[in-house]
């Protein structure tokens, strides 16, 4: 872990890119982005109040200690993202009530961490949504090291400043901001293509036909 570092000239979507993903289903954009760009399902919604998108603001803290954090919260501006990595440390909260009442007052529309929070019933109250591994009441220290808007390494995901996070109650995917145009483009064919199946299905339709054809292709058999 390298010693206390700030980043604040950090390079941010326009607010026009973001807004396209505003409403879209994690799944949809997970299979835009190749099926594999989810947080690991370990992250779960503690704090939950709508699908929503935002951009990332990165947090490596080290076990046990939110000094960081707090750090981060100074930097915050409305659309951001709170991603904060700990190395999937979860016998202490890095996220609480407090933590969360100033995020709210700054804009911040989610907190994303691979580690755990407290004060679950303040949290709820304050309205951000929030994704944890895990729930403690045990509190952080304030000692640090740590670093805020460098790349991290988050429940699977490298997460960069100013990547493009989407969440709902399926998860969470981040979007690089390099792959963000494309995702939008491939996430609206993906969106046509769930419209026309699920409209099929609805009309009494099963597997689609090609399904038989690959199946034979890899030389399966049906006795």
């Amino acid at each position: 872990m390298p010693g206390l570092v700030v980043r604040r000239a950090v390079a941010r979507p326009d607010a026009s890119l973001v807004s396209q993903f505003q409403g879209a289903s994690t799944g949809h954009l997970g299979d835009a982005l190749g099926r594999s760009a989810a947080l690991a399902p370990a992250v779960k919604p503690i704090v939950l109040a709508g699908p929503w998108c935002g951009v990332a603001l990165t947090v490596m803290a080290p076990p046990a200690d939110n000094l960081v954090v707090w750090k981060a919260l100074s930097l915050a501006v409305p659309g951001d993202v709170m991603v904060i990595a700990t190395g999937a440390h979860i016998d202490h909260s890095v996220w609480g009530e407090m933590t969360g009442i100033v995020a709210a007052r700054s804009g911040v529309v989610a907190v994303v961490t691979d580690g755990a929070v407290r004060d679950v019933e303040g949290l709820r109250r304050v309205g951000v949504p929030v994704y944890a591994s895990a729930v403690t009441p045990n509190s952080p220290e304030k000692h640090g090291p740590g670093q805020v808007n460098g790349p991290v390494s988050c429940a699977g995901q490298v997460v960069c400043p100013g990547d493009i996070l989407v969440g709902d109650t399926d998860g969470v995917v981040v979007v690089p901001l390099r792959d963000a145009e494309l995702a939008v483009e491939r996430l609206s064919r993906v969106r046509e293509y769930e419209q026309r199946r699920l409209a099929e299905i609805e009309a009494g339709g099963g597997a689609p036909a090609w399904v038989d054809q690959v199946f034979r292709d890899l030389g399966g058999v049906d006795e």
